[in-house]
């Protein structure tokens, strides 16, 4: 489910990628249905791209939406969210933000498309978030998990630009 950085920043821009990133979302929400975002072993051991979702989760999301995805008075769970929303759902309000304003209900959730520390990783965040969705990962850091991949670390540097 990975996305290369440039082709998320068309996304968001509306530059001429934008087929090519409909036409991938399209293929990774398909992939997404058909398989979990995330592996876990018989023993526990988390795959990285949980692990680093974990990560991710708590430099930038937990501040709202509270530790482990359990909501908070200020931010909805999203573990309660994703039980309902599809990645590509899950993408857009990453990207474009969300906001509900009226007499009863004050949300308001920044857009994060051109945020990298939240772009190069956001299907990360997804693994872990989907993982906690589905009761397949505990509170807290997970206790075991796989090494970064030397692939996970290319193209980390790809898209950090580094």
């Amino acid at each position: 489910m990975r996305f290369d950085w440039r082709r998320r920043i068309a996304l968001v821009t509306g530059l001429t990628l934008c087929g090519v990133v409909a036409a991938q979302a399209q293929e990774n929400v398909a992939a997404a249905e058909e398989e979990k975002p995330y592996h876990i072993t018989d023993d526990g051991t988390v795959d990285w791209p949980t692990f680093s979702g974990f990560r991710r989760y708590n430099s930038v999301c937990h501040t709202c939406h509270g530790p482990d995805g359990v909501g908070s008075t200020f931010a909805p769970a999203l573990t309660e969210s994703l039980k309902r929303l599809s990645y590509e759902q899950f993408f857009e309000i990453v990207v474009n933000g969300k906001q509900e304003v009226n007499t009863a209900v004050q949300k308001k959730m920044p857009a994060f498309g051109l945020d990298p520390n939240v772009m190069c990783y956001l299907d990360d965040i997804y693994a872990y978030l989907k993982a906690r969705s589905d009761g397949a990962v505990g509170r807290g850091r997970p206790e075991k998990h796989a090494d970064k991949p030397p692939e996970a670390a290319e193209a980390e540097n790809a898209c950090m630009g580094g």
